[in-house]
């Protein structure tokens, strides 16, 4: 089958044919979903010469590995319960979540989970199933890693006398192949309570010191060590810190003086009311992105309205009305407004 790029189709058409395309996908799959639980059931694969589903579905169907197994799982809790097809076909409901939601659907609770995962992605349901199934803490646990092997260690042929030949090329191939970059292991960050979660990452020496270190100095405080509690302590003190570098967050805040003609420094008590902490979450980028907005701008507009080419103060605009003009340009109070002010003239 030979299927072309289609670059000959306008805008609309192509976005018009992707949905088409992704519904019938849909489709596919669902109808795929009831004839894999049917073949199952039948255990037709036993009389193709296959001890299981997932290897005909490997070697006949020629799915991968992963597609075989999500398909399967989808298939027998499909069969459990049919409502999952429908969902599937519809699209309130993908592989990933039934597979997710396969092994905790009884008859009793199937109808109240599939209704409320329904259009989720596999990290909300995900979140939504430690709501009604809790997992108990995992304890800490720091360990070393082993060493990542050569994948070539082991098939390279040993002999004590080499051929004078192959040498050159035999001290080569170790060497080329040993750049071959590691898979890193991924982050692991899963629910298991409403608000309990496992964060599994792989870190250096120097942190694995650090940690070490940490729980040392804080055994009066903590003193199981837990590691947990050594992070969540840290990364309390990083968000302080860098809060009082970019937000000038303080308890006890001073009197601002302002800033200097023409300066492009945003006031302390401005930057305190552009905080993270007391904004809506919607509203934090925004105004981040507003501020730094208004801070290039009103630097460049200081310059054009209070100096001359040279930088010169302008003849006739004072103190006072360059004070009114900072007050002016103050960022509004309300959620995420802008204030814009015209500038004054300046006086003849």
């Amino acid at each position: 089958m030979k299927i072309d790029i289609p670059s000959h189709l306008s805008d609309d058409d192509l976005v018009a044919r992707v949905k088409s395309l992704v519904r019938c996908e849909r489709e596919a799959t669902a109808s795929l979903i009831a004839h894999l639980a049917e073949l199952d059931a039948r255990r037709l694969y036993l009389g193709a010469g296959f001890s299981s589903l997932f290897t005909y579905c490997c070697e006949v169907l020629h799915l991968s590995e992963p597609a075989a197994y999500n398909r399967i799982e989808a298939a027998r809790a499909g069969r459990r319960f049919p409502t999952i097809v429908r969902l599937l076909g519809d699209g309130a409901l993908s592989l990933a979540t039934v597979r997710l939601l396969a092994s905790h659907l009884t008859a009793e609770n199937h109808k109240e989970l599939l209704a409320v995962a329904a259009g989720k992605s596999k990290r909300q349901v995900g979140e939504l199933l430690v709501l009604y199934f809790p997992k108990p803490d995992v304890p800490p646990s720091v360990r070393k890693l082993p060493a990542p092997s050569a994948p070539w260690a082991a098939t390279l042929p040993v002999s004590s006398n080499p051929p004078a030949s192959a040498s050159g090329a035999s001290q080569l191939l170790p060497e080329s192949r040993s750049v071959l970059p590691v898979a890193a292991r991924r982050p692991v960050v899963s629910p298991l309570a409403p608000d309990r979660y496992e964060i599994r990452f792989t870190a250096n020496a120097e942190t694995r010191e650090k940690v070490r270190l940490a729980q040392d100095l804080l055994r009066h405080v903590i003193p199981t060590g837990d590691v947990a509690e050594v992070i969540d302590r840290a990364l309390t003190a990083l968000l302080e810190d860098l809060a009082r570098k970019k937000f000038a967050a303080t308890k006890r805040p001073r009197a601002s003086h302002g800033t200097a003609p023409g300066s492009r420094d945003i006031a302390a008590k401005v930057r305190r009311r552009e905080h993270p902490a007391s904004l809506p979450c919607a509203q934090r980028v925004r105004r981040r992105a507003v501020l730094r907005t208004r801070a290039s701008h009103g630097a460049s507009n200081s310059s054009r309205g209070e100096s001359g080419a040279a930088g010169r103060p302008r003849p006739g605009v004072t103190a006072a009305m360059r004070r009114r003009r900072a007050r002016r340009s103050e960022p509004a109070a309300e959620m995420g407004g802008v204030a814009i002010a015209p500038s004054p003239r300046a006086a003849p």
